[in-house]
């Protein structure tokens, strides 16, 4: 598997492309599609899920949380092994690590065990969402060649959520196991490909590292137990408050973590997440905003889900197809994001995408029984799609414009940890108060009841539009943040 394939970067000219570089742009985007389509498809899901298994809403969640948990706090131990390992050596491990993990959630019995293998398969996904573009600047050559096969990556990871959503809403009429065990035969297809196109040879020269020999496995440890014990601690508020032991025992667990962590990155000799980093306000802005924006995105769809399936009856597919207004717009205008970028600048993009998300989100505070799909469900779910039309590529774009390239990977590796981490607190906190406030009621008191995860909603749109707005006011925001060239 380590054996080292010639690349094919000599057939990367700027004319016709031949079959094997054909064929390696599209097992990387093929891959990119399968991560993407990992949240949605667990959305659609989560009441087949509780009910098949017997879980609560807190308790479900984490087949949401599960994934963005392991992509977020292993991203940036993910883009370690990679620079210590190789790109071609990780990758096929993690497309091997990626089905195994896919086939044993299908049959899991056990909430721990579905729990563990949603952690894995967002290991893997840390470790090949990355590593796919780095193959990509190391296969295409500067200029057209590289660009066009970064917009077909692009465009098949802005469409693998709506795919999810789709997918999700067939497979689930039948059994949810079924939505997450299919990525396992396509992800070995791609396995089998990627075997004979992904180069190798992309190891440090004289196969030395470029940085110390240092993984980091105590601090990428630290991390993901401080926020598996941060998220385990806000699902048991509904069963127990606030003063309750198992609460305040994961929140000093959480705390006592993150100490820990910040204790090894200070002393290793090369640590996951430069302190210098922390100093850029661009990065800091961004990471917060794209937290925000994608936490309300996902803590909005998780309630839809729970209002058109618990409440209303609506059959998976119907339920899939009710929340497609949020994700068809990003995926159709992926490859116009550069174009904006360079005409209205990032800062600017970032703020309209945040207003109009935020919109979307008040919007639905109005709603009520019966559900208005068209006068209130319909236009929320525009307006945040909207949102991620304008916002999320300008966030991405501006995260590192204004860091060293010594510092862009570290930069872009912090800035994706926020966009998951947003998603696992907001779901958490969505899933804690949606069972906080459930009851007896019929299902007008219990739509009523959904008010307060609502708010929890429309409260992150709300600061992503004040962060956004210190963007618009720092210095040079007057100017074009245009998007980098590949």
């Amino acid at each position: 598997m380590t054996r080292t394939v010639p690349g094919p970067v000599a057939d990367a000219g700027e004319g016709r492309w031949s079959p094997r570089l054909w064929g390696l742009l599209l097992v990387l985007a093929g891959n990119m599609l399968i991560d993407a389509l990992e949240v949605s498809v667990a959305v659609v899901a989560l009441p087949s899920i509780g009910t098949d298994l017997g879980l609560p809403l807190t308790s479900a969640q984490w087949a949401m949380t599960g994934f963005a948990a392991g992509f977020g706090a292993l991203m940036l131990f993910g883009t370690r092994l990679v620079a210590l390992l190789g790109r071609r050596r990780v990758y096929l491990v993690a497309l091997l690590g990626f089905a195994a993990a896919s086939l044993l959630s299908a049959f899991a019995q056990e909430p721990a065990l579905l729990v563990a293998t949603r952690l894995v398969k967002g290991f893997c996904a840390a470790l090949t969402a990355p590593t796919g573009l780095a193959i990509i600047a190391t296969a295409f050559p500067e200029g057209r060649a590289r660009s066009r096969a970064v917009s077909v990556y692009t465009l098949f990871g802005a469409g693998g959520f709506t795919a999810g959503l789709l997918l999700s809403g067939w497979l689930s009429t039948y059994s949810w196991r079924l939505a997450f065990a299919f990525p396992a035969p396509v992800v070995l297809l791609l396995f089998a490909a990627a075997l004979r196109l992904v180069p190798g040879g992309d190891g440090p020269p004289g196969g030395r590292p470029a940085t110390p020999r240092h993984y980091g496995v105590g601090g990428a440890a630290a991390l993901t137990g401080a926020l598996l014990a941060l998220v385990h601690g806000v699902t048991a508020l509904p069963g127990h408050g606030w003063g309750d032991v198992r609460f305040l025992g994961s929140v000093a667990a959480a705390a006592l973590l993150l100490a820990w962590f910040r204790a090894l990155e200070r002393a290793a000799p090369a640590p996951l997440l430069p302190l210098r980093l922390l100093r850029s306000g661009a990065l800091i802005r961004s990471a917060l905003g794209a937290a925000c924006l994608n936490g309300s995105y996902l803590g909005l769809l998780f309630v839809l889900t729970y209002q058109t399936q618990t409440l209303a009856g609506w059959s998976p597919p119907m339920a899939a197809a009710a929340l497609l207004p949020a994700a068809v717009p990003p995926a159709l205008t992926a490859l116009a994001s550069g174009r904006l970028i360079a005409r209205f600048g990032a800062p600017r993009l970032v703020a309209a995408g945040a207003a109009s998300a935020f919109a979307g989100c008040l919007l639905q505070l109005r709603s009520g029984w019966p559900l208005d799909y068209t006068g209130r469900l319909l236009p929320t779910l525009l307006l945040v799609g909207l949102g991620f039309v304008l916002s999320f590529a300008a966030l991405n774009v501006q995260a590192t414009s204004g860091l060293a390239p010594a510092d862009r990977g570290a930069g872009s590796g912090l800035y994706q940890t926020a966009v998951q981490l947003g998603a696992v607190l907001a779901v958490a906190l969505v899933a804690a108060l949606l069972a906080g406030a459930g009851g007896d009621g019929g299902p007008a008191a219990r739509l009523a009841a959904c008010r307060p995860a609502l708010v929890l909603v429309a409260a992150l749109g709300g600061l992503g539009v004040l962060t956004s707005l210190f963007g618009l006011a720092g210095p040079g925001a007057a100017g074009r943040t245009a998007a980098p060239r590949t």
